[in-house]
């Protein structure tokens, strides 16, 4: 154990700045560094073979702050029956008349694809059995259908996509 009091009487000072850094209480920095610590020392002699003794004991103790954080978190436990934001049920309402504008607005075969494949969640393989087409062809039908919706609701309702694919904003337009 010779190579794990080498490592942590060559760490433990810079360990304990970082822990300080991060936490409001030296006190609960002291005590995760002891957590750290009783890590280190159960790996009794496979401590020995780890390469780079700094970065293992900088990754544990970033990892049981990470722990110690999530725990201490306060939390408001929410009924089951909460209803969500009489505004954002009425942009939930309003995008819905939105696009079922814009899907009378498409061909007939892209409104049947985007309305079974994603509105009433049928499988693309079971739309090309439906439909006699070829699992390819029916998967390129569903992108092309879903391209055109996509195009038309950004024109149409001017929607705005979030990076990660979801609405950011749009303007309502009126239903028909």
């Amino acid at each position: 154990m010779n190579c794990l009091t080498t490592a942590w009487s060559a760490h433990e000072p810079e360990l304990r700045g970082w822990l300080r850094r991060r936490l409001d209480n030296p006190a609960e920095a002291d005590d995760l560094l002891q957590d750290l610590f009783l890590k280190a020392l159960s790996q009794g002699e496979q401590f020995c073979s780890v390469q780079n003794a700094r970065a293992w004991l900088f990754e544990v103790a970033r990892n049981t702050l990470a722990d110690r954080l999530r725990v201490t978190r306060d939390t408001l436990v929410l009924p089951e029956d909460l209803p969500a934001p009489a505004d954002e049920l009425d942009t939930v309402d309003t995008l819905t008349a939105c696009l079922t504008r814009v899907l009378s607005e498409l061909s007939a075969e892209d409104r049947e694809a985007i309305t079974l494949c994603d509105l009433q969640g049928l499988s693309q393989a079971e739309f090309a059995q439906r439909r006699g087409l070829s699992l390819s062809g029916a998967k390129s039908r569903v992108q092309r259908a879903r391209q055109r919706l996509r195009e038309r609701m950004t024109q149409g309702c001017q929607v705005q996509l979030s990076e990660s694919g979801q609405v950011s904003d749009f303007v309502p337009r009126p239903s028909i």
